[in-house]
């Protein structure tokens, strides 16, 4: 296998997303960042060696981010298109 990519659904206190933006934007592991409407405020997208180093980043550095209410985390191995 040759990556691991996680989708994180992120939810956050009201006002705050331009300042989450800029610090989900320094993490290197995160390669997109999307802001959403509806019941999650920004998607961003993680790619690692594998499902630990996901987790990690989800743990040690999008969640100890002030003003990230919530995750949700889904991951995959490939996408299906382009192949």
């Amino acid at each position: 296998m040759g990556m691991a990519v996680g989708f994180v659904l992120i939810t956050v206190s009201p006002m705050k997303e331009k300042e989450i933006f800029d610090k989900l934007s320094s993490i290197e592991e995160i390669a997109e960042i999307y802001p959403l409407f509806g019941e999650y405020d920004i998607l961003a997208k993680i790619e690692a060696k594998d499902f630990d180093e996901i987790g990690s980043v989800v743990i040690k550095k999008i969640r100890a981010i002030p003003g990230v209410i919530d995750t949700k985390t889904l991951v995959s191995t490939e996408s299906l298109k382009g192949k």
